[in-house]
């Protein structure tokens, strides 16, 4: 069983990772910490975690970093809009346990990539490609950082070009998330689509992220190395 901590629990994503924990067999939740409540808490059991899953802030994932290269644990950070400080002090941490930086936990985004990226290679020049993405109303980046980190992939590994304009966004109402992209010539139509219908998808790809992470060797992993796919080299 692994012993789990969890930075930034009282994050709607921290929460659900929590509560999603406390059911799965794998772990043993032992420490769940918010920096921006109690930055002096570590831990609600007195025993030491075997690994960290942090959703925090980017002052928060530091110090989930510094922690995990303390105690030498795996650490998995789900946590967005990292500075290049934070993405530094992962790379030193990687050097001593294993790290993995997913801003998206989706394993079904993680295969939605994939399947792109070789569709696009199988299908060559002479396809238009377009990438919709939709997600609720009260989102503010457009596009998502999914959609952009998607639309590198095409254009790092299969070579496309893949202009701003073709990257569309959708707000509204409730939806979690929907990402397409789209291959298009003459005659027919080639469509990816992944839709979530939960945000509890994400916790639980966190968790078994994690759950993979805990026991490899020291470095810097990607989700898609979780699968046993070829790595993105892209956060």
């Amino acid at each position: 069983m692994i012993r789990l901590a969890v930075y930034g629990a009282a994050g709607r994503m921290g929460a659900r990772i929590c509560t999603l924990a406390r059911d799965d067999p794998r772990f043993d939740l032992v420490a769940q910490i918010d920096p921006a409540i109690d930055p002096t808490t570590t831990r609600t059991a007195d025993v030491s975690p075997d690994a960290i899953i942090d959703f925090s802030s980017d002052e928060g994932t530091r110090s989930a970093t510094r922690f995990a290269i303390e105690h030498r644990l795996a650490i998995l950070v789900g946590t967005t809009g990292l500075s290049s400080q934070t993405l530094s002090a992962i790379d030193v941490a990687a050097g001593s346990v294993p790290a993995m930086v997913a801003a998206n936990t989706s394993f079904g985004v993680a295969v939605l990539t994939h399947l792109a990226t070789q569709a696009a290679r199988l299908l060559g020049d002479g396809y238009d490609v377009n990438l919709t993405e939709v997600h609720h109303a009260g989102k503010r980046d457009k596009p998502s950082g999914t959609a952009l980190r998607i639309a590198e992939r095409l254009r790092r590994d299969a070579g496309i070009e893949l202009p701003a304009d073709r990257i569309h966004a959708i707000r509204g109402g409730d939806v979690v998330g929907e990402h397409t992209v789209e291959f298009a010539a003459d005659g027919e139509r080639i469509r990816l689509c992944h839709i979530a219908t939960s945000r509890d998808l994400f916790a639980r790809g966190a968790l078994r992220a994690a759950a993979w992470l805990h026991g490899q060797a020291p470095g810097l992993y990607t989700i898609e190395q979780a699968l046993g796919l070829p790595a993105s080299n892209q956060p």
